[in-house]
């Protein structure tokens, strides 16, 4: 037969193109999951990085616009960034009544403030909590005197990141912290991969979403949860603030410690068992018992002691710690390591009149093999501020 029927041949063209159809939709069904995956990949990232890293003292971006790739702008002190449109399942627990209001409390808070002083060169430390509360920061005077004579004083502000690579940081821990494919639980014991699953199983977005990130990652969001369960915000953290002051001041710079690459390296530089320990040490306690951990290194924050809330992370640590060598080595490496980069830095930015503003997580400034101790052993002598 040399043709086949109208009908018949109608019909082959007709699966064909249905086939062909199918194959299409489901390639740009495909490719709309993987768009969609990224996305939240994204937005996780940018939230975890504006809330999370309260124990690690990592620095973060400037809300959702940076982890969509937005410009920079230093959140005003009237912005609000609803924490539910950044985490996937997330929503803004009521108003704490333990966390003051800006209506009973009009001083700014305290916070860890330090000079630094050898010969001719003075560097001014800050010690930073990248979530707050509106009342830290009230409107007509967000911080205390001698901080606001400082930034005044000093041409430089330096902070961990700089602005351009804080626009970058979303897209790199997204590429660094998640997989392709539902890689957690794999990563995981099987004992622990229950239990974090049995934490979110109220929020399956959450869970759905974690299933793709290493450890290292999961174990900042779940810090990012509770954070923002804890009732403070991130737009509220000392960064923020601290640029809506600063940038107002003509030829004002903003520089970062460390580059993205080598803040990113602290946690990709962690062994696997190094990430199981650190989700094991975020899920030991109930959600609530973080929060109330949060809202207590937030007190002690307010009150402005650096070796007290070095204290406070301690011993922390060793209640909550599965494997003390493990624990100690991620301290090493998120905090101490870069503790010696930031110091060293610092001294190689300021000069003979030259003053420097150094604004840092909180946690980086005291102890033996904080900050100030090590700017000490450089010669430098250290006042509370």
């Amino acid at each position: 037969m040399t043709g086949m029927p109208e009908a018949r041949a109608a019909g082959a063209r007709g699966a064909g193109q249905a086939a062909r159809r199918s194959q299409a939709g489901g390639a740009r069904g495909a490719r709309m999951r993987r768009r969609a995956s990224h996305r939240r990949a994204r937005a996780v990232a940018g939230a975890m990085l504006a809330g999370a890293c309260l124990l690690a003292g990592l620095a973060w971006p400037a809300g959702e616009a940076l982890a969509q790739g937005g410009a920079v702008h230093a959140p005003l002190n009237g912005a609000r960034m609803p924490p539910s449109l950044s985490l996937p399942g997330f929503h803004s627990p009521p108003p704490d009544p333990t966390v003051s209001s800006g209506a009973v409390r009009a001083q700014p808070a305290r916070m860890p403030f330090y000079v630094a002083s050898k010969g001719k060169t003075t560097i001014y430390l800050l010690g930073t909590l990248h979530v707050g509360d509106p009342s830290d920061y009230p409107p007509v005077q967000p911080f205390r005197r001698p901080i606001l004579a400082a930034l005044a004083a000093s041409p430089v502000l330096a902070l961990e990141l700089s602005p351009d690579d804080l626009l970058e940081s979303a897209d790199d821990v997204s590429k660094y912290g998640s997989c392709r494919y539902p890689c957690l639980p794999k990563l995981l014991p099987e004992p622990l991969w229950q239990r974090l699953a049995g934490r979110l199983r109220g929020n399956p977005a959450a869970l759905d979403g974690i299933r793709r990130m290493r450890p290292w990652l999961a174990a900042l969001v779940v810090e990012t949860y509770d954070s923002l369960s804890a009732g403070l915000q991130t737009e509220y953290g000392t960064e923020a603030q601290l640029q809506n002051v600063f940038l107002k001041k003509k030829g004002a710079r903003v520089v970062g410690l460390e580059t993205l690459a080598e803040q990113m390296r602290a946690f990709t530089g962690l062994t696997l068992a190094e990430q199981r320990e650190m989700l094991a040490q975020d899920i030991t306690q109930t959600p609530a018992q973080n929060a109330d951990d949060i809202k207590a290194l937030h007190r002690l924050w307010r009150i402005g002691d650096a070796d007290a809330v070095s204290a406070w992370a301690n011993a922390k640590t060793e209640r909550l710690a599965h494997s003390r060598p493990l624990a100690a080595a991620i301290d090493n490496k998120i905090v101490y390591e870069r503790n010696r980069r930031f110091t060293a830095r610092a001294i190689a930015l300021a000069g003979p009149n030259r003053p420097l503003f150094v604004a840092i997580g909180a946690l980086h400034l005291g102890g033996p093999k904080g900050v100030i101790e090590l700017l000490k052993r450089q010669g430098f002598r250290v006042d509370a501020g």
